[in-house]
């Protein structure tokens, strides 16, 4: 008998050489579950997606809710249809003033790609910039604004007029001129291996993107929806984007992202050309609607305050030689060790033992620590207990 796995290799395009080739057969809460009833804990929230964790009851009764009314009616922007207008309506109420102006799309790659489009037809300037070891997304164009060339020299040529700067380093801020139609900068780096830049680097930078009339677009597709402990994890750092880029645990589980800014700078897209920019199935009803769902689990249950606590406790228990540095804000975390081999050797004997973790992209001597916000204490000594025996195995 042909097995699922053999299916899989054979008839879904595949990524890499080498995919972990778990099945699980469900999700609830912090746990993923195989088909022999083991459960692993979810120490990356599928890639900074489950900040609830999964099968959350209120996102699930949302989602049936939606889907017995209607799924897919029109492409996104023509029909005023009710997930859409509450969920953005509810995005707004707790954003700044100035981002009053949602635009949905299907992923965050795609944010990306609809930001940097309505930057250089606002300010009718062509160059980006971007930073070093930055990660946002694999499209065309967000791979254009990707820091590292080993992901992006294959497919050049690419978008023309990106250039770099580094991240938190406030020299090179001068390179943001009157030409540069935008700055696109995660507020806290990913796949660089969470690199979390200091209060005056960033305060800088609003401040030099004001002096040039350049637009700051903030990419928080990983870093938002209570990731960090806060909202947004720009309100660490007393400052506002013109553009703010969300995705991954905007949907509750469901795909969605969007991007988000002014009426004003929103509007360039309306004319000359109309219809700036089209998406399909952008703000699909049913992903707004778990969207909002999830929303106002975050709001409702507090949990953004809840995370400081949680951060610290895994800081406390995150203690090895080895361990060459825990890394980041909330519960948004690297940590550090000697190499590549090392580190994937114990991720691989974490997983043996129920807790799935993972390394960066642009950073891979760093494990991936992300758990949904609603970890418990028990699970986090749980999961921690088992990244030190990993960890002791290898290196005592």
């Amino acid at each position: 008998m042909v097995t699922l796995r053999q299916l899989f290799l054979a008839n879904n395009a595949q990524t890499t050489d080498f995919p972990l080739l778990l099945e699980f057969e469900r999700a609830e809460g912090v746990y993923l579950y195989d088909s022999e009833g083991k459960g692993f804990i979810d120490l990356i929230s599928g890639i900074g997606v489950s900040n609830l964790g999964h099968s959350n009851p209120k996102v699930i009764r949302a989602i049936k809710d939606q889907v017995d009314k209607y799924m897919h009616l029109m492409v996104y922007g023509e029909y005023v249809q009710t997930p859409q207008v509450r969920f953005a309506g509810k995005l707004v109420s707790i954003l700044p003033d100035n981002l009053q102006s949602v635009y949905f799309v299907n992923s965050g790659a795609e944010a990306v790609e609809g930001a940097l489009k309505v930057a250089k037809r606002y300010t009718g300037r062509q160059q980006i910039i971007a930073c070093k070891n930055s990660y946002h997304g694999s499209t065309h164009g967000a791979l254009s604004v990707m820091g590292n060339e080993a992901f992006k020299q294959a497919y050049r040529p690419l978008v023309p007029g990106v250039g770099f700067i580094r991240f938190n380093g406030v020299d090179d801020l001068k390179l943001i001129t009157e030409q540069t139609a935008c700055v696109i900068i995660e507020t806290i780096q990913g796949e660089a291996g969470i690199r979390v830049p200091d209060l005056a680097y960033m305060q800088a930078l609003r401040s030099r993107c004001n002096e040039t009339g350049t637009l700051l677009i903030l990419d928080e597709i990983q870093a938002a929806m209570g990731r960090t402990g806060k909202l947004f994890a720009f309100e660490h750092y007393g400052i506002v984007p013109d553009i703010l880029l969300l995705a991954k645990a905007l949907g509750g589980g469901m795909p969605i992202g969007a991007f988000v800014s002014s009426k004003q700078i929103m509007s360039a897209l309306k004319e000359n050309p109309i219809l700036g920019h089209i998406t399909t199935f952008g703000g699909h009803p049913v992903c707004c609607a778990a969207g909002l769902a999830a929303l106002e689990v975050l709001l409702d249950e507090n949990l953004a305050d809840t995370v400081a606590e949680k951060e610290a406790l895994m800081r406390s228990l995150l203690v090895h030689p080895a361990i060459k540095q825990v890394r980041g804000k909330g519960l948004m975390l690297a940590l550090e060790l000697e190499n590549f081999h090392l580190n994937k050797k114990i991720i691989d004997r974490c997983i043996t033992n129920g807790v799935i973790t993972d390394w960066f992209l642009h950073c891979d001597n760093s494990m991936r620590i992300a758990p949904p916000l609603i970890i418990t204490s028990a699970e986090i000594k749980k999961a921690c207990d088992v990244i030190v025996e990993a960890i002791s195995f290898y290196c005592d």
